[in-house]
């Protein structure tokens, strides 16, 4: 996805307002005003890159005469001790923003690099590797994006983007049937036209939710056995419906799952459950203005 400006912004206010690093005593004790500064971002681990441009916006956001210089781009790989930006300006300025710009970058990087793995297990398998709404309150865009960074795609963005029929919908609705035609009615009350997703775990609901001939069918923990069984059923049906696999995906089933026949597999861990990429920011050198 894009990330905008306003969504890194909105996230760097409130990252550096919860880091009240307009306040920093320690920095602002103990180094010199007129102290100038230039420091490095490094990766310590073997990785993805994402959140440079994050970065770029956390020290403009303290101090505007702070350069920030990338030496790589989002969504390369990059290797421990490798360079990943140049940072110049005020000592006192560098310093503050370090937290709060090391803790974007390492997030992000630590979702694109789990990202690229599940797409380096997926191989050559024409299916797409997507992410979920299981992400950091307030940080989703910036998860989403780190997300297409690594190599896979973005699944829906909010609840609004598209309809998704989860088991509480289904159990309050009745069932698979008479939810997927309570939407319909909907959408043509409001004058709208939504993708229509249906979760299922057998291949009993999977079988109602081909006849109502929706969008997708999200195959939730069902083994390799019943996934196969449901992709018999609907390319006999000449269904145009896509097949989404989806729970408790790790990296040692995800090749497995993805020759079964899906077109998509959603793994909420890319973005809930990430190792951050080890990264460090150093000053190398001081001196007065």
């Amino acid at each position: 996805m894009h990330l905008t400006t306003e969504a890194i912004q909105s996230a760097v206010r409130a990252a550096l307002t919860e880091d009240r690093a307009a306040d920093d005593v320690t920095t602002r004790w103990s180094v010199p005003r007129e102290a100038q500064a230039e420091a490095t971002m490094i990766a310590r681990q073997a990785g993805r890159v994402a959140g440079l441009t994050v970065v770029e916006n956390v020290y403009a956001a303290i101090d505007t005469t702070v350069v920030v210089q990338p030496t790589v781009a989002d969504g390369e790989s990059v290797q421990p001790g490798q360079q990943l930006a140049r940072i110049s300006g005020p000592a006192r300025s560098i310093i503050s923003g370090e937290r709060v710009a090391l803790n974007f970058a390492q997030r992000m990087s630590g979702i694109a690099t789990l990202t690229s793995a599940f797409v380096a297990a997926v191989g050559a398998a024409e299916v797409r590797l997507l992410d979920t709404r299981k992400t950091a309150p307030g940080l989703r865009a910036l998860d989403k994006y780190a997300v297409t960074c690594g190599g896979g795609t973005n699944h829906r963005l909010d609840l609004a983007a598209m309809v998704l029929l989860k088991e509480n919908h289904l159990a309050a609705s009745g069932g698979v049937r008479a939810a997927v035609q309570r939407v319909r009615q909907g959408m043509a009350a409001e004058g709208r036209e939504l993708a229509v997703e249906v979760e299922v775990t057998s291949m009993e609901e999977a079988l109602e939710a081909l006849d109502c001939q929706v969008e997708w069918i999200m195959l939730d923990n069902m083994s390799l056995d019943e996934i196969a069984a449901v992709v018999k059923e609907r390319d006999a049906s000449a269904s145009a419906c896509r097949l989404e696999a989806s729970g408790t995906i790790t990296l040692d089933r995800v090749a497995d799952i993805a020759a079964a026949g899906v077109d998509a597999l959603s793994v909420g861990a890319l973005t809930h459950s990430p190792a951050a990429l080890d990264i460090t920011l150093l000053v190398n050198r001081t001196s007065a203005s």
